[in-house]
């Protein structure tokens, strides 16, 4: 069975999404499931420009995640303010 994640981006890459014209949230089919690497790529968004990938509300480094369909996902930059990264969980991913 294959399907899509509902993604959506935050600060900086919510701005690369409207300029892309992207809906918020993007259906995005991952097909029977998919890697966090391979998702950016498949966007064409550059590892650097993601910090980290909630995934159903948990944190992941982008080459630790896997996507799977009913996800949802959501993107965040480097460059959050710092008692969000810590609230957040994602202070120690790194």
């Amino acid at each position: 069975m294959s399907g899509s994640i509902e993604l959506r981006a935050f600060m900086r890459l919510s701005e690369l999404f409207k300029e892309r014209g992207w809906s918020s949230p993007l259906a995005v089919d991952v097909g029977d499931g998919l890697a966090g690497s391979e998702l950016l790529a498949r966007l064409n968004i550059s590892e650097d420009m993601v910090e980290v990938i909630f995934i159903n509300g948990k944190v992941f480094l982008p080459k630790n995640a896997v996507l799977c369909p009913g996800d949802r996902v959501a993107l965040v930059p480097p460059g959050t303010p710092g008692p969000y990264r810590v609230f957040l969980g994602f202070v120690e991913k790194k």
